[in-house]
């Protein structure tokens, strides 16, 4: 279990960096998050780092929690990936539950997908092979509105390029999700933005429309650790 450090969030002076008062001192921190997260990294926010010991680094910690409506925020994204792939192995989706064979980044085209899963099975002569083929894109949602979660925050052409390859997948005869994990813990249903990217959400309703399933959970934040709530939640893709 990492030691988090609390600070007071100042100001973001680009998407990798946060200004944050630490004991009194500015100290520049990493943001391992690209998206603008303005509503939640507002001027005197409480945030949680964790300090690093490499010496060769430019930053010493990175913001991994930001407390927001009184609620604990996880903003490290890359951590969404892990924590679905975990609760996968560990069986608490219950609608990717059926497969023995779990990995992680699987290459496709030129792209990776986050997580590929199959059956292993043996044929007549011994030999191990892989079917039902599955691919699942992960994609962490911390913008809430209400009670109703958001993505993205902000115009995402990676996210469309993603939401393609699924669909191709799918044309091609394999199970192809998208799976929104939601870092806010107060929000309850997921809506795509359309304000923010109508290219995402028209492309997400695609998507769907073609077969691509969308699967919405959120996770519990603390700062012992996070983990995926094994429940799925609704999900509304009209404007």
């Amino acid at each position: 279990m990492e030691k988090h450090v609390k600070g007071i969030f100042k100001n973001r002076p680009n998407r990798f960096i946060a200004e944050v008062e630490i004991d009194g001192e500015i100290e520049k921190v990493h943001v391992p998050n690209t998206g603008r997260c303005k509503e939640l990294l507002v001027d005197g926010a409480i945030v949680y780092l964790t300090k690093s010991n490499n010496p060769k680094r430019k930053t010493k910690y990175t913001l991994h929690f930001v407390m927001n409506r009184g609620e604990l925020v996880s903003i490290y994204s890359q951590e969404a990936n892990s924590i679905v792939f975990d609760a996968i192995k560990s069986g608490k989706i219950k609608e990717l539950s059926s497969y023995s064979h779990h990995a992680r980044e699987k290459q496709v085209d030129n792209s990776r997908i986050d997580i590929y899963l199959a059956n292993e099975e043996d044929d007549c002569c011994g030999m191990n092979f892989l079917t039902n083929s599955t691919y699942v894109e992960v994609k962490g949602v911390t913008l809430v509105e209400k009670d109703i979660a958001l993505f993205p925050d902000a115009p995402t052409e990676r996210g469309v390029k993603h939401l393609n390859e699924l669909i191709k997948l799918k044309k091609e005869g394999n199970r192809a999700i998208v799976f929104f994990l939601i870092q806010h813990p107060i929000a309850n249903s997921f809506k795509p933005n359309w304000e923010n990217d109508p290219e995402f959400a028209k492309t997400l309703n695609k998507a769907h429309s073609q077969g691509v399933e969308i699967l919405v959970y959120k996770c519990k934040n603390n700062l012992e650790g996070i983990e995926l709530i094994p429940k799925s939640l609704k999900f509304d893709l009209k404007k």
